[in-house]
């Protein structure tokens, strides 16, 4: 009967070393990578600058929009929750007189 492709001792150890490196802990990890270089306060406020640089902000008119339409889906779920309200009570109350005999 031939063998499995892989089953050979040395094929199952080198898998097993896959796993346990793959499932290594992440401190195990930290400890083989290079130390990170120190950033400078002034390097930090100039790469802050920079990534603010990037940022778009919204014009009013989107904004405006924005918070129109929030207000109108809060409207709507209130709606949908106080007629979901209403007829959740309704039911319980034509329950409860049919349970007392009513």
């Amino acid at each position: 009967m031939a063998r499995k492709p892989g089953s050979s001792p040395q094929a199952m150890k080198n898998r097993a070393a896959k796993t346990a490196a793959a499932i290594a802990p992440a401190s195990a990890l930290a400890q083989n990578a290079p130390a990170k270089k120190r950033t400078s306060p002034a390097q930090f406020a100039r790469e802050v600058r920079a990534e603010a640089r990037k940022i778009t902000w919204t014009t009013r008119k989107e904004t405006w929009i924005t918070s129109v339409m929030v207000g109108i889906m809060v409207v709507i779920a209130c709606a949908f929750l106080a007629v979901v309200d209403l007829g959740l009570g309704a039911s319980m109350n034509l329950l409860l007189k049919l349970a007392n005999g009513g």
